[in-house]
């Protein structure tokens, strides 16, 4: 299998959040919920707490958090704050449909 087949239909997020805050925790469980609403269980999600990895987030240009972006496919997309609306979320990232409510 080649690479671009492997790729076809990956979706790589990585989330921004600041350690031990109830804003990270909300953003936690918005993420997950996002997931099992649109189906993606599949999806390579990566978690980063500013405070651990202060060199990662700079390599981003992380200003603010919680942030999730849409790593792979480019183009990079990204969503700041709230993520509860998960159409809105979905849309920004371009994640594909959503399943009914």
């Amino acid at each position: 299998m080649s690479e671009v087949d492997r790729d076809h239909g990956r979706i790589s997020l990585r989330m921004y959040v600041t350690s031990r805050t109830a804003a990270s925790a909300h953003a936690r469980r918005q993420l997950a919920a996002l997931r099992e609403r649109l189906g993606g269980e599949h999806w390579e999600v990566e978690i980063v707490d500013v405070y651990e990895q202060p060199g990662l987030a700079e390599a981003d240009r992380i200003l603010a958090t919680p942030v999730l972006i849409r790593m792979f496919p480019e183009p990079r997309l990204s969503v700041i704050g709230d993520f509860g609306d998960s159409r809105a979320v979905a849309s920004a990232l371009a994640l594909g449909k959503e399943t009914p409510l």
